[in-house]
């Protein structure tokens, strides 16, 4: 199964288009929004081309190859304007041999944890800051934001493929981090 991750994008128009174009691109089987979809935030400057109605349009165009769930910034107003649901608090993705538990981050993150088993990993955001790794039995994997990057980051992306998790810079070919996830 081949997924792309995106999180963080708070309503910036030029971060969905791009975001899309890569999806479009990368053979991605599901398209997997760690929240924070429309809305910036009080803490956050507007980002670049804010416009959370057309950003609900454009994600509302791959609503039948959206995965979502919901952040600290997205609402039951925001959930008015989109296609497909982001009210849940986390979701579940099934491997053939581990799950994924995708969270925005503000509920369950490395410090709270959800109950996991070995091998399992925890994908969140909210952070804005790229994580791939492996801490004991566990993977770590926050694909960064793609609209308000923090801690010295640039705008990024994840893939999951072949059982590897890769943070992509958005707006060229780099790699930012990757971890294998294979047990």
């Amino acid at each position: 199964m081949k997924l792309m991750f995106a999180s963080d994008i708070h309503g910036s128009l030029p971060a969905t288009e791009k975001v899309l174009e890569r999806f479009a691109r990368s053979g991605a089987q599901w398209l997997v929004l760690v929240g924070d979809l429309l809305n910036h935030g009080p803490r956050n400057a507007l980002p670049e081309g804010y416009n959370p109605a057309v950003v609900a349009e454009r994600l509302n165009g791959v609503a039948d190859k959206v995965i979502a769930v919901r952040g600290n910034c997205d609402s039951e107003v925001d959930q008015m304007l989109l296609q497909f649901p982001i009210t849940a608090p986390y979701a579940h993705i099934l491997l053939p041999r581990q799950r994924l538990f995708v969270t925005h981050g503000h509920l369950y993150n490395p410090q709270q944890m959800p109950p996991l088993a070995p091998h399992d990993v925890l994908i969140f955001g909210h952070t804005h800051l790229p994580v791939a790794e492996k801490r004991e039995a566990l993977y770590y994997f926050n694909p960064g934001s793609v609209s308000i990057p923090k801690g010295g980051f640039e705008a990024s992306y994840g893939m999951l493929d072949d059982g590897v998790l890769t943070v992509h810079a958005l707006n060229h070919d780099g790699v930012i981090a990757q971890v294998e996830i294979t047990p």
